[in-house]
C-alpha cells in the first residue's frame, strides 16, 4: 500500500494535470467534486495506484518506495527437476532425515558437473545407486542422482550394470542443469527496480517484487519474514544479493512465511556468495537459492529437520545437507 505522503503527492500531480487541462485554478478542486477524479484517476494509472491495487507492492520498514514489478519467473530449463546442484564440487549429507522429493510426487534430481564421488551420503530412488552411504548418513532422492562417471566402489547390481548413472547421460543432465542455473542466475541478477527493505528481513512482510540491500547482504533473523502475495498466485518475488545471504541465528531457526496465495516456485533468492540456512536446524525456507558459490543447510549433528520447499543449486561450489528435506515445486 501507499505512504499517505505518497498518496497525497500523487493526487496533487493528477488534480494538476486535470487543472492545466481545464484552465481553472487550483481552489475550484478544493472545494469541487474533482477530488473524486483524482481518487480514481490514482487507482488506474501507474505509479502509486499500483500499490494500491498490489499489483507492485511495498515493504514495511522499507522507508520508500515500493519494489519494481519482478515480472515472470526466470526459465530454469533444465535445471527446474533439480532439488540440489553442487555445481563441479559435489554434494554431502549427514544424517538419517535427509530426504529431495517433488512437491507433488514428481520425481525430481540431484547432482553436479563432477564425477560421482563427489556426492556423499545419499542414495536414487529411480536406480538405486548408492553414493558412499553409511549407517549415520543416509539420504533419499525421488528420482535421479546426476554426476559424471567413474561410478563410486558403492555401486552394486543392478546398478552397477551400465551404469544406470554416472555415465555419459548423467554427466549431460547435470552440464545443462549447471548451464541453465547460470542463465537464470544472470537473469535474476540484472532485473531492474529493486527496493531496499533493509538488511535484515525478519519480521517484514514484503509485498511482490524485487528487493536488493545496499550492503549487499540479506539476514532472516530475529522474527520471521513473510511474503504475501495478496491474493495474486502469480505473485513473484526475486531477492538480489551481491554477497550473502544467513537464516536464522545460532540455536534460533527462522522461516518464510507464504501469505495471499503465495507460492514457493515463484521466491528466487540470487546469491553472490554463500547462503547459510538455519545452521541451528529447523526452520522452513522458500523458494530457488541460485548461489556463485556454496550453500549449506544445518550443522553437523543437529537432529532437527531444516527444509527447503524449492531448490538449492550452486553454481561454482558444494551443497552441504543435515538432515534436510527439499520439496521441489512442480516447474
Amino acid at each position: 500500500m501507499c505512504t499517505e505522503k505518497q498518496m497525497v503527492a500523487s493526487m496533487v500531480f493528477w488534480i494538476r494535470c486535470v487543472e492545466k487541462e481545464k484552465g481553472k485554478k487550483m481552489k475550484r478542486f478544493e472545494k469541487g467534486p474533482t477530488w473524486l477524479v483524482a481518487l480514481l484517476l490514482l487507482a488506474f494509472l501507474p505509479g502509486c495506484g499500483d500499490s494500491i491495487l498490489g499489483s507492485s507492492g511495498s515493504s514495511s520498514g522499507s522507508g520508500g518506495s515500493g519494489p519494481g514489478r519482478a515480472g515472470v519467473v526466470p526459465a530454469l530449463g533444465a535445471a527446474a527437476a533439480f532439488g540440489g546442484l553442487g555445481g563441479g564440487a559435489g554434494m554431502t549429507n549427514t544424517g538419517v532425515n535427509t530426504v529431495i522429493t517433488g512437491a507433488q510426487g514428481q520425481p525430481v534430481s540431484i547432482g553436479t558437473t563432477g564425477v560421482a564421488t563427489t556426492m556423499t551420503g545419499f542414495h536414487s530412488a529411480n536406480a538405486g545407486c548408492i553414493y558412499t552411504e553409511t549407517g549415520a548418513n543416509i539420504g533419499a532422492v525421488n528420482g535421479t542422482i546426476n554426476t559424471n562417471g567413474p561410478p563410486p566402489g558403492s555401486f552394486t547390481a543392478p546398478c552397477s550394470v551400465g551404469p544406470t548413472e554416472a555415465n555419459a547421460t548423467t554427466f549431460a543432465a547435470a552440464q545443462a542443469a549447471a548451464a541453465a542455473a547460470l542463465v537464470a542466475y544472470n537473469d535474476l541478477a540484472g532485473r531492474p527496480g529493486a527496493a531496499d527493505p533493509g538488511a535484515n528481513l525478519g519480521g517484514l512482510t514484503l509485498a511482490p517484487g524485487i528487493y536488493k540491500t545496499a550492503g549487499g547482504s540479506f539476514l532472516i533473523t530475529g522474527s520471521d519474514l513473510t511474503l504475501d502475495a495478496g491474493g495474486n498466485a502469480n505473485a513473484v518475488w526475486v531477492f538480489q544479493m551481491a554477497s550473502s545471504l544467513t537464516v536464522g541465528a545460532p540455536a534460533l531457526p527462522r522461516s518464510i512465511i507464504l501469505a495471499g496465495g503465495a507460492q514457493p516456485k515463484n521466491v528466487f533468492w540470487q546469491v553472490g556468495s554463500s547462503a547459510t540456512i538455519n545452521g541451528a536446524g529447523g526452520g522452513t525456507m522458500v523458494g530457488t537459492i541460485i548461489s556463485s558459490a556454496s550453500t549449506t543447510f544445518s550443522t553437523l549433528g543437529n537432529v532437527a529437520i531444516t527444509t527447503l520447499n524449492g531448490r538449492a543449486l550452486a553454481l561454482n561450489a558444494s551443497v552441504t545437507m543435515v538432515n534436510t528435506v527439499i520439496n521441489v515445486p512442480a516447474p
